[in-house]
Protein backbone atom coordinates (compact mmCIF):
# COMPACT_ATOMS: atom_id res chain seq x y z
CA UNK A 1 0.00 0.00 0.00
CA UNK A 2 1.23 3.56 -0.81
CA UNK A 3 1.93 6.06 1.44
CA UNK A 4 -1.03 8.30 -0.78
CA UNK A 5 -2.95 5.15 -0.28
CA UNK A 6 -2.57 4.89 3.08
CA UNK A 7 -3.54 9.11 3.79
CA UNK A 8 -6.84 8.16 1.51
CA UNK A 9 -7.66 5.11 4.06
CA UNK A 10 -6.62 7.48 6.82
CA UNK A 11 -9.01 10.13 5.51
CA UNK A 12 -11.99 7.58 5.09
CA UNK A 13 -11.93 6.33 8.19
CA UNK A 14 -11.79 9.40 9.80
CA UNK A 15 -15.10 10.89 7.98
CA UNK A 16 -17.21 7.95 8.18
CA UNK A 17 -16.03 8.12 12.21
CA UNK A 18 -17.52 11.68 12.22
CA UNK A 19 -21.02 10.98 10.72
CA UNK A 20 -21.96 7.92 13.38
CA UNK A 21 -24.02 9.56 16.38
CA UNK A 22 -23.15 6.70 19.71
CA UNK A 23 -26.96 6.01 19.71
CA UNK A 24 -26.21 4.59 16.06
CA UNK A 25 -24.19 1.73 17.49
CA UNK A 26 -26.45 1.20 20.70
CA UNK A 27 -24.19 3.07 22.91
CA UNK A 28 -25.37 5.28 25.83
CA UNK A 29 -24.97 8.90 25.27
CA UNK A 30 -22.71 11.23 27.22
CA UNK A 31 -23.37 11.31 31.19
CA UNK A 32 -22.84 15.00 30.59
CA UNK A 33 -23.96 16.32 27.06
CA UNK A 34 -22.17 19.51 25.60
CA UNK A 35 -18.47 17.73 26.44
CA UNK A 36 -17.89 15.43 23.51
CA UNK A 37 -15.58 17.44 21.51
CA UNK A 38 -15.79 14.40 18.96
CA UNK A 39 -18.21 14.53 16.19
CA UNK A 40 -19.52 11.40 15.45
CA UNK A 41 -17.67 8.34 17.51
CA UNK A 42 -14.59 8.63 19.20
CA UNK A 43 -11.47 6.33 18.44
CA UNK A 44 -11.93 4.10 21.03
CA UNK A 45 -15.58 3.85 20.76
CA UNK A 46 -14.44 2.22 16.90
CA UNK A 47 -11.91 0.41 18.61
CA UNK A 48 -13.96 -1.18 21.34
CA UNK A 49 -16.95 -2.06 18.32
CA UNK A 50 -14.51 -2.93 16.07
CA UNK A 51 -12.61 -5.71 18.32
CA UNK A 52 -9.56 -3.99 17.69
CA UNK A 53 -6.73 -2.01 19.54
CA UNK A 54 -7.10 1.62 20.35
CA UNK A 55 -3.53 2.30 19.37
CA UNK A 56 -3.45 -0.29 16.39
CA UNK A 57 -6.94 1.65 15.06
CA UNK A 58 -5.19 5.30 16.21
CA UNK A 59 -2.41 3.92 13.50
CA UNK A 60 -4.41 3.03 10.99
CA UNK A 61 -6.28 6.99 11.27
CA UNK A 62 -2.32 8.63 11.24
CA UNK A 63 -2.27 6.68 7.94
CA UNK A 64 1.07 4.37 9.36
CA UNK A 65 2.57 1.27 7.22
CA UNK A 66 0.39 -1.33 9.18
CA UNK A 67 -1.48 -4.29 7.93
CA UNK A 68 -5.21 -4.29 7.90
CA UNK A 69 -6.52 -8.31 7.48
CA UNK A 70 -9.91 -8.88 5.94
CA UNK A 71 -11.47 -9.81 9.24
CA UNK A 72 -10.15 -6.64 10.61
CA UNK A 73 -11.61 -4.52 7.80
CA UNK A 74 -14.87 -6.00 7.64
CA UNK A 75 -14.94 -5.58 11.68
CA UNK A 76 -14.66 -1.74 10.81
CA UNK A 77 -17.51 -1.59 8.36
CA UNK A 78 -19.92 -2.81 10.61
CA UNK A 79 -18.33 -0.97 13.28
CA UNK A 80 -18.79 2.00 11.10
CA UNK A 81 -21.81 1.12 9.79
CA UNK A 82 -20.78 0.74 6.02
CA UNK A 83 -23.43 0.38 3.10
CA UNK A 84 -22.26 -1.93 0.37
CA UNK A 85 -20.17 0.43 -1.59
CA UNK A 86 -18.37 1.54 1.02
CA UNK A 87 -17.64 -1.25 2.33
CA UNK A 88 -15.95 -2.27 -1.06
CA UNK A 89 -14.33 1.06 -1.09
CA UNK A 90 -12.55 0.58 2.36
CA UNK A 91 -11.60 -2.86 1.26
CA UNK A 92 -10.04 -1.30 -2.00
CA UNK A 93 -8.27 1.58 0.12
CA UNK A 94 -6.90 -1.46 2.14
CA UNK A 95 -5.85 -3.25 -0.98
CA UNK A 96 -7.75 -5.95 -0.45
CA UNK A 97 -10.66 -8.01 -2.80
CA UNK A 98 -13.99 -6.95 -2.78
CA UNK A 99 -16.22 -8.69 -0.43
CA UNK A 100 -19.12 -11.54 -1.68
CA UNK A 101 -22.28 -9.75 -1.55
CA UNK A 102 -24.95 -11.81 -2.84
CA UNK A 103 -28.06 -10.70 -4.04
CA UNK A 104 -31.00 -9.90 -1.12
CA UNK A 105 -34.08 -11.93 -2.19
CA UNK A 106 -37.02 -10.03 -3.14
CA UNK A 107 -36.94 -7.33 -5.74
CA UNK A 108 -33.43 -7.14 -5.92
CA UNK A 109 -33.19 -10.81 -7.09
CA UNK A 110 -36.31 -10.11 -9.30
CA UNK A 111 -34.40 -7.04 -11.20
CA UNK A 112 -31.62 -9.43 -11.79
CA UNK A 113 -34.18 -12.22 -13.69
CA UNK A 114 -35.74 -9.49 -15.20
CA UNK A 115 -32.69 -8.68 -16.67
CA UNK A 116 -31.36 -12.34 -18.09
CA UNK A 117 -34.92 -13.09 -19.24
CA UNK A 118 -34.97 -9.92 -21.56
CA UNK A 119 -31.67 -11.12 -22.85
CA UNK A 120 -33.39 -14.35 -24.61
CA UNK A 121 -33.40 -16.24 -26.42
CA UNK A 122 -29.56 -15.26 -25.98
CA UNK A 123 -28.65 -17.63 -23.15
CA UNK A 124 -27.45 -15.52 -19.86
CA UNK A 125 -26.78 -16.30 -16.72
CA UNK A 126 -25.31 -14.36 -13.36
CA UNK A 127 -22.57 -15.86 -11.26
CA UNK A 128 -22.03 -14.71 -7.52
CA UNK A 129 -18.31 -13.88 -6.27
CA UNK A 130 -17.56 -17.75 -6.14
CA UNK A 131 -19.32 -18.25 -9.36
CA UNK A 132 -22.47 -19.68 -7.74
CA UNK A 133 -25.66 -19.37 -9.55
CA UNK A 134 -27.86 -16.36 -8.83
CA UNK A 135 -30.14 -16.41 -11.89
CA UNK A 136 -30.51 -17.32 -15.40
CA UNK A 137 -32.76 -17.04 -18.15
CA UNK A 138 -34.99 -20.07 -19.91
CA UNK A 139 -32.39 -19.83 -23.15
CA UNK A 140 -29.78 -20.90 -20.64
CA UNK A 141 -31.57 -23.69 -18.71
CA UNK A 142 -32.54 -25.14 -22.09
CA UNK A 143 -29.82 -24.69 -24.57
CA UNK A 144 -26.60 -24.88 -21.73
CA UNK A 145 -27.63 -25.91 -18.46
CA UNK A 146 -30.61 -25.85 -15.81
CA UNK A 147 -28.77 -25.20 -12.80
CA UNK A 148 -31.69 -26.62 -10.85
CA UNK A 149 -30.80 -30.15 -11.92
CA UNK A 150 -27.48 -29.53 -9.61
CA UNK A 151 -27.32 -30.19 -5.84
CA UNK A 152 -28.51 -26.70 -4.28
CA UNK A 153 -24.93 -26.29 -2.80
CA UNK A 154 -23.37 -27.52 -5.90
CA UNK A 155 -24.78 -24.74 -8.04
CA UNK A 156 -22.10 -23.51 -9.59
CA UNK A 157 -20.17 -22.95 -12.63
CA UNK A 158 -16.96 -24.42 -12.04
CA UNK A 159 -18.24 -27.83 -10.27
CA UNK A 160 -20.81 -28.28 -13.49
CA UNK A 161 -18.05 -27.37 -16.11
CA UNK A 162 -15.61 -30.41 -14.14
CA UNK A 163 -18.24 -32.58 -13.28
CA UNK A 164 -21.50 -32.54 -15.77
CA UNK A 165 -20.64 -35.46 -18.32
CA UNK A 166 -24.37 -33.70 -19.97
CA UNK A 167 -22.02 -30.69 -20.83
CA UNK A 168 -19.16 -32.00 -21.16
CA UNK A 169 -20.40 -34.57 -23.93
CA UNK A 170 -22.38 -30.97 -25.61
CA UNK A 171 -19.22 -28.65 -25.89
CA UNK A 172 -16.95 -29.29 -29.06
CA UNK A 173 -13.64 -27.91 -27.55
CA UNK A 174 -14.39 -28.92 -23.86
CA UNK A 175 -10.72 -28.59 -22.40
CA UNK A 176 -9.82 -25.03 -23.46
CA UNK A 177 -13.51 -23.96 -22.19
CA UNK A 178 -12.73 -25.51 -18.76
CA UNK A 179 -9.32 -24.42 -18.55
CA UNK A 180 -10.20 -20.46 -18.79
CA UNK A 181 -13.10 -21.32 -16.43
CA UNK A 182 -10.34 -22.58 -13.73
CA UNK A 183 -7.91 -19.98 -15.02
CA UNK A 184 -10.60 -17.62 -13.77
CA UNK A 185 -11.76 -19.31 -10.96
CA UNK A 186 -7.64 -19.48 -9.74
CA UNK A 187 -7.12 -16.10 -9.28
CA UNK A 188 -10.61 -15.48 -6.97
CA UNK A 189 -9.40 -18.13 -4.35
CA UNK A 190 -5.95 -16.65 -4.73
CA UNK A 191 -7.17 -13.15 -3.86
CA UNK A 192 -9.71 -14.85 -1.18
CA UNK A 193 -7.36 -17.50 0.74
CA UNK A 194 -9.93 -17.48 3.87
CA UNK A 195 -12.67 -18.11 1.87
CA UNK A 196 -14.33 -21.28 3.57
CA UNK A 197 -16.84 -21.61 0.89
CA UNK A 198 -14.21 -21.88 -1.76
CA UNK A 199 -11.83 -23.56 -0.03
CA UNK A 200 -14.44 -26.64 0.77
CA UNK A 201 -15.28 -26.46 -3.09
CA UNK A 202 -11.67 -26.87 -4.07
CA UNK A 203 -11.21 -29.75 -2.11
CA UNK A 204 -14.89 -30.96 -3.35
CA UNK A 205 -13.13 -29.80 -7.25
CA UNK A 206 -10.21 -31.98 -6.59
CA UNK A 207 -11.16 -34.91 -5.43
CA UNK A 208 -14.12 -35.44 -8.39
CA UNK A 209 -11.91 -34.50 -11.41
CA UNK A 210 -8.35 -35.44 -12.21
CA UNK A 211 -8.35 -32.83 -14.68
CA UNK A 212 -9.26 -30.05 -11.94
CA UNK A 213 -6.74 -31.68 -9.93
CA UNK A 214 -3.85 -31.48 -12.28
CA UNK A 215 -4.57 -27.89 -13.97
CA UNK A 216 -5.28 -26.40 -9.78
CA UNK A 217 -1.84 -27.50 -9.29
CA UNK A 218 -0.29 -25.51 -12.25
CA UNK A 219 -1.18 -22.73 -10.47
CA UNK A 220 -3.14 -20.94 -13.99
CA UNK A 221 -4.04 -17.78 -13.69
CA UNK A 222 -5.62 -15.56 -16.52
CA UNK A 223 -8.82 -12.94 -17.08
CA UNK A 224 -11.51 -13.36 -19.24
CA UNK A 225 -10.60 -13.13 -22.99
CA UNK A 226 -13.30 -12.85 -25.57
CA UNK A 227 -13.80 -16.65 -27.04
CA UNK A 228 -16.89 -18.27 -29.56
CA UNK A 229 -17.56 -21.94 -27.97
CA UNK A 230 -19.48 -24.77 -30.24
CA UNK A 231 -22.80 -26.21 -28.95
CA UNK A 232 -24.28 -29.97 -29.94
CA UNK A 233 -27.65 -29.57 -29.10
CA UNK A 234 -30.72 -32.33 -29.08
CA UNK A 235 -33.38 -30.01 -30.23
CA UNK A 236 -31.47 -26.99 -31.60
CA UNK A 237 -28.60 -29.12 -33.35
CA UNK A 238 -24.56 -27.04 -34.15
CA UNK A 239 -24.65 -24.05 -32.37
CA UNK A 240 -21.72 -21.01 -31.84
CA UNK A 241 -21.90 -18.78 -28.94
CA UNK A 242 -19.70 -16.01 -28.50
CA UNK A 243 -18.68 -15.40 -24.73
CA UNK A 244 -19.23 -11.91 -23.01
CA UNK A 245 -18.93 -11.19 -19.37
CA UNK A 246 -20.49 -7.54 -17.45
CA UNK A 247 -20.21 -6.84 -14.05
CA UNK A 248 -23.20 -4.58 -12.49
CA UNK A 249 -22.05 -1.40 -11.02
CA UNK A 250 -24.39 -1.78 -8.44
CA UNK A 251 -22.91 -4.66 -6.87
CA UNK A 252 -19.32 -5.31 -9.09
CA UNK A 253 -19.01 -9.01 -7.36
CA UNK A 254 -22.08 -10.45 -10.02
CA UNK A 255 -21.00 -11.29 -13.24
CA UNK A 256 -23.33 -11.22 -16.17
CA UNK A 257 -22.58 -14.17 -19.07
CA UNK A 258 -24.00 -13.87 -21.77
CA UNK A 259 -23.87 -16.53 -25.01
CA UNK A 260 -24.51 -14.74 -27.91
CA UNK A 261 -25.77 -16.50 -30.91
CA UNK A 262 -22.59 -15.93 -33.37
CA UNK A 263 -25.19 -15.93 -36.51
CA UNK A 264 -28.56 -15.27 -37.66
CA UNK A 265 -28.72 -19.32 -38.10
CA UNK A 266 -27.32 -19.72 -34.58
CA UNK A 267 -30.71 -17.21 -32.92
CA UNK A 268 -33.14 -18.75 -35.47
CA UNK A 269 -32.30 -22.63 -33.86
CA UNK A 270 -32.22 -21.39 -30.32
CA UNK A 271 -35.58 -19.92 -31.24
CA UNK A 272 -37.02 -23.05 -32.79
CA UNK A 273 -35.93 -25.08 -29.91
CA UNK A 274 -37.69 -22.91 -27.14
CA UNK A 275 -40.86 -22.12 -29.19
Amino acid sequence: MSENQRAELAAFLRAQRSRVQPADVGLPPDLEPGRRRTPGLRREEVAELAGVSLTWYTWLEQGRKIAASPQVVDALARALRLDAGQHRHLRRLAGLADPVAAPQPGEEQARLQRLVDSMTPSPAVIHDGRFDFVVWNDAYARIRIDPVALDPDRRNLVWMMFTDEGNRKAMRRWEPAARAVLSQFRAVVGRRPDDERLAALVAALTEASREFRTWWSEYPVRDFRAATIGIDHPAAGALDLELFQLRLVENPDLLLVLQLPAGDGDRHRISAALA
